[in-house]
């Protein structure tokens, strides 16, 4: 069993945060090459946008049947498998010959780029307890900032050298860092020996019996979808009159929302010391008022650059407090509540951008904009009303 006393270090953490936020970014960059995707195939921007669901939803797979192993398998191995997977996942995208073969690699590489959360509940179990938050906040920046920073290299190498370049460059990108997570991840065996059943079967008893968690994944189900149907949609808008933006400037959106990702450390810190719940109450607001902005400022790129950063504050603030309050109910079972947590929420994103998909179809920007405030209402009145939780039961 695993010295509890052996923490990790800075240069660990640090090694962390990288990896994590280059595998995730897997998940983003095909959103500002939907435009590039659409004309290669000769098929509409909306037809050719389901790629962007697809590779969402199978992230949503992924951490319903592929995390929870995390508490059951050595856990260094079981990272380096499914990045293993995600480098023949991309290679199979890059080399699509029709729209159909690309959805079906969209839908693997969603469920192979789960390598960021099985890093983060490895964090969360080897990091100091009174730095656990600090510690989930950095190993944050590194992924928020792989995910935002994807949007403008995969708009510029879009541009460049095509959207199946960026393909190549991203397995490049996954077989690099795997090569490096075999040399420097540290080795952590699991504490549960049951069968894989029995894990899965303890997932609905985590979420039944503890109320923490419904909430931190209800609210953080309506926040996602809010922020997967914004970036979905916006490259629509940008990309259509009278601004026709191509996949390089449309990439650069990325840059303004790295500001949230850049205090993610600083709210897990606070996170340590305070009721993170306020936070979350702080970050819905955020969120809601990002899209307010959004409605009065759709034709300037200041004012939608100003929503961009609020709208990341936001969404941080409400992830890592989020995971923060969940990675500390049952130590031996941080891998299965990170997959009900983030299961709930990766399947709002993958909705929010079918939603935005629809409603782009049928009420253009005006419509986004409104249903990303009712989104963020749904989040509020969860918040809002909400009674305070009671302490978590006995582990299972």
């Amino acid at each position: 069993m695993q010295n509890e006393n052996v923490y990790l270090r800075r240069p660990q953490i640090l090694l962390m945060a990288f990896c994590t936020g280059l595998i995730v970014a897997n998940i983003y960059y095909c959103q500002p090459l939907v435009v590039l995707i659409s004309k290669s195939f000769h098929v509409t921007e909306a037809r050719a946008g389901v790629v962007t669901f697809l590779t969402q939803f199978g992230y949503a797979l992924g951490l319903l049947f592929f995390v929870p192993l995390g508490d059951k398998l050595e856990r260094k191995k079981h990272i380096l498998f499914t990045t293993g997977l995600t480098v023949a996942a991309l290679i199979a995208a890059a080399i699509s010959p029709s729209l159909l073969t690309l959805e079906i690699a969209s839908l693997c590489i969603g469920a192979c780029s789960i390598v960021a959360q099985l890093i983060l509940p490895l964090s969360a179990h080897l990091a100091a307890p009174e730095k656990r938050g600090k510690v989930i906040g950095t190993i944050m920046s590194g992924l928020l900032i792989g995910v935002l920073l994807s949007r403008t290299l995969s708009g510029f190498i879009g541009a460049w050298l095509s959207w199946r370049g960026m393909y190549w460059v991203a397995a490049g990108i996954s077989l690099s860092l795997l090569l490096l997570m075999r040399i420097a991840l540290p080795v952590s065996k699991p504490q549960f020996a049951g069968s894989y059943s029995s894990l899965m079967k303890s997932l609905l008893t985590l979420f039944i019996k503890q109320p923490l968690l419904r909430e931190a994944a209800a609210i953080s189900f309506f926040s996602f979808s809010a922020f997967g149907m914004f970036w979905t949609t916006m490259v629509l808008h940008f990309a259509a009159p009278p601004f026709n933006f191509h996949s390089d400037k449309l990439g650069l959106f990325g840059l303004a929302a790295v500001c949230g990702a850049l205090i993610a450390p600083l709210i897990g810190g606070s996170a340590d010391k305070n009721n993170p719940r306020i936070a979350i109450g702080y970050g819905i607001c955020a969120m809601l008022f990002s899209y307010l902005l959004f409605y009065v400022f759709s034709m300037s790129i200041i004012g939608f650059v100003i929503g961009i950063i609020l709208l990341d504050l936001g969404q941080q603030s409400i992830h890592v407090s989020n995971q923060s309050r969940v990675f500390t109910l049952m130590p031996e079972a941080r891998n299965r509540l990170n997959t009900v947590y983030m299961t709930i929420s990766f399947i709002g994103t993958s909705i929010g951008s079918a939603i935005g998909l629809l409603v782009w179809d049928k009420y253009s920007w005006t419509g986004i904009c409104v249903a990303g405030i009712l989104l963020m209402l749904c989040a509020f009145s969860i918040y809002a009303f909400t009674f305070k939780k009671k302490t978590a039961v006995s582990p299972i």
